[in-house]
Parts: structure tokens; sequence; C-alpha cells
């Protein structure tokens, strides 16, 4: 049977009888030979897959980041995921140093990332460096993309949620983008094409809000004149995309995600993202952005400032002048230091190019792997460098000067 308890009443009305079946809702998703149906207007459709898998889960109150995992322990996790959390978080205020100076465990524990002594998934994709052991489609994917709508090349990034959240904006504004460069009162002046702080709450809000069971990665196209940020979701019940641009009760899809990344500072509660974006469009002098349901997924579409872009003469002539005749004294300290310390190596043994990987830089001038990565990208963006190899086993080399 269905385990369905229904009331069966004789009634009368109007001089006739009838019998009055009444079934109450149940806490819990029914399935009938095995297969789960709802009516929607005067249609009956069958639920499967991700939407049947969400639907229990919303009749449940059991979240897919709730889950727990069972092949991995806190000692399993990532510190680095770590270290860069408790330094957000301390440097945003969002807790205290009492707070933060507790073992991981503790933490998880406070967080509510733990259930039953077991981590729960979010924990695994905030902390772990492989989340994908979870579930596929973990990662954040760029990629650049021609007039022609060619790839032209791409990174994806495949770690916890956190260090990609510390890493993502500076590497979508130092590699993927140019700044046109403007004086003022002999001030340099950089100007992007798109409005930093409106893509970084986008991004952020793409990966918290993100439906991972679809096991799709978050794509943020980057074009000439156009930037697209893309996640799986399932909106809260009724919603639409009016309702999201419209003043509304933060609601995200993945409550203990979003607690993190609030904690760490990466984002606002009170469901303002979306107006903080629009707010930011509006100082830079840009259009606003444009969200678009598509299927299961939305898509957030930002218009390039027109203004800010670079014409190929520009470009040619910034190229041109970036690697004809970099004057060093308009880089920060740490960038010359950098640049000397990649310049020596590269020099070492004679005319043997021998090059600095990442981590090298880090241990020797003893700087935070944020910043460091910071540096390279923009070292890298003025000629300077090149990245020789691949992510994980190559190494930077200086640029040889016409």
């Amino acid at each position: 049977g269905l385990g369905i308890l229904a009331d069966i009443n004789k009634r009368s009305k109007n001089g006739l009888d009838y019998i009055e079946i009444k079934v109450n809702p149940s806490t819990f998703p029914i399935s009938f030979r095995g297969e789960y149906h709802y009516r929607s207007g005067s249609t009956k459709q069958q639920l499967t897959g991700v939407a049947l898998s969400e639907f229990i889960m919303r009749k449940t109150g059991v979240r897919w980041e709730d889950v727990t995992v069972d092949n991995l322990t806190v000692e399993d996790l990532d510190e680095e995921s770590f270290k860069i959390f408790r330094r957000e978080a301390l440097r945003r205020k969002r807790m205290t140093s009492d707070d933060l100076n507790i073992s991981n465990r503790e933490l998880l524990d406070k967080l509510h990332l733990t259930k039953d002594g077991k981590l729960k998934r979010s924990a695994v994709l905030l902390f772990y460096h492989d989340p994908s052991i979870v579930q596929n489609g973990t990662q954040v994917q760029i990629g650049r993309f021609s007039q022609e709508a060619d790839l032209q090349y791409q990174d994806i990034m495949d770690g916890s949620l956190l260090t990609t959240a510390d890493k993502v904006i500076d590497l979508i504004y130092f590699k993927y983008l140019k700044a046109k460069v403007s004086y003022e009162h002999d001030r340099r002046i950089e100007t992007y094409p798109y409005a930093r702080d409106a893509v970084r709450e986008a991004v952020y809000n793409a990966m918290i809000h993100n439906c991972y069971m679809y096991g799709s990665s978050i794509q943020i196209r980057i074009g000439d004149r156009e930037m697209v940020i893309g996640n799986s979701c399932i909106l809260p019940e009724g919603w639409t995309t009016e309702t999201l641009l419209g003043k509304h009760d933060s609601k995200p899809y993945n409550p203990d995600i979003a607690a993190v990344f609030y904690r760490a500072g990466y984002i606002e509660h009170w469901g303002r993202g979306i107006q903080k974006i629009f707010d930011a469009c509006k100082e830079l002098g840009a259009e606003p952005p444009v969200y678009e349901i598509v299927g299961n997924g939305l898509r957030v579409r930002f218009k390039a400032l027109e203004s800010a872009l670079i014409d190929d003469t520009e470009a040619e002539e910034n190229s041109g002048s970036v690697n004809g005749s970099v004057n060093q004294t308009e880089l920060t300290k740490r960038q010359q230091d950098i640049f000397a310390l990649i310049n020596k190596s590269g020099n070492a043994n004679g005319s043997v190019k021998k090059g600095l990987t990442t981590k090298e830089i880090i241990s020797k001038l003893n700087l935070s792997e944020r910043t460091v990565y910071r540096e390279l990208a923009v070292l890298k963006q003025l000629g300077l460098i090149q990245r020789v190899g691949s992510d994980k086993t190559g190494h930077w080399e200086v640029i040889p000067q016409k």
C-alpha cells in the first residue's frame, strides 16, 4: 500500500447521499509503484532526476548541502582554506580572535558544517582541496572568447570554494581584462570595462546559490563587449527574474555555504546583493546587467563600458610600450622585488634560464599566496614576465625586453 490513512465519511446534500474521502497533506513524498507524480494546473507530471531530489529535500527539510560524507574527516581538509577563512573573517570583523582561536573541528561545529560527528557536503565544498569527490561540476570555469565566439584561453578553478573565492576576482581582472589607462594631474588612472564590485558580487552569488546537484560548473564567459556569469539554480517556489530584481528577503539556496561566505566578508545579508551590483555599475557609468533564466540556469549579462574598451591601435601601442621600455620605477616596491627575484633566477649560471615557481617566490619573500598571485598577474599583464609550463608544474620567467 501507499501508507496513506484517509477519512471516509458519508455525507448528504440537497437530498443526495455521497461519500467524502479526505486525505490530509503528507509531510513526506509518497511514491506509486516507485514513481513520484505531481499535479501542475490540469496536468499530471512525473518527477525524475534532480527535480525529484529537490522536491524530496524541500518536503523533508533536508537540503543537499546537509547530507553527511562518510569517507572524509576534518584531518583531510585543506589547511590553506582554513587560513583564508580565519584571515578574512578577522579582517572583515565578522568574527573575533576568540571565535577563531579554536581547533578546525570546533570551528566547523560553530559554522554548523558537521552533523552527528560527520562532515556535511557543505564542509567538503568549502574546505576540501578537491570538492568534486562529493559532486562533479563544483569548479568555476573562466573563458576568454573572441568576437567570433572562439575560446582563446581558459582557467578551471577546481579547489575548495574558499580558495577559489580568494583568487577568482584577481584572476579575472589581471588575466582576462585590460584597463584603459589615463592620467589626471600626473596620476595614473586605470578604468576596467566592468565594475569590479558588481562582478565580485555576481560571482560569489553564483557560488553560494548554485544547485550543485546538477553537476554543472559555474561558467564565466568573457568577451570583448560582454561578460556572462552563469550557474545552475532552483529559485524559491513562485520566484521569477522580476522577484530577484525587486526587494526580497535573503533566501540562499545553500544557507550553510552562504553563512560561511558572509562570515568571510564575501557577501552581505538581507538580499541586497543585486542592488549592490546595480549600484556598482551605475557608479562606473555602465548599464545594469540583464538577468535571464534559461532552463535550469541563471545568467547575468554584463555589458562592457564602451569608453573603457581598448581598440586595436591602443592595444598595439600599449603592448609596444610595455615590452619596449617599461619604467621599473612605475612598479610598486613589492612588484620590483618579485621581478628582480625572477630576473636573478633567470640569469643564474650564466645564460641558463631557470625561472621560479610561485611557491618559491612565496617562500623567498615571505609573502602570502594571495599577494604573490596578485602581483604576478600584474607583472604578466604588463608584459614583464611569462608563465612557462602548466599551472601546477610550470614556473615564471622574465620576458626579454626589445
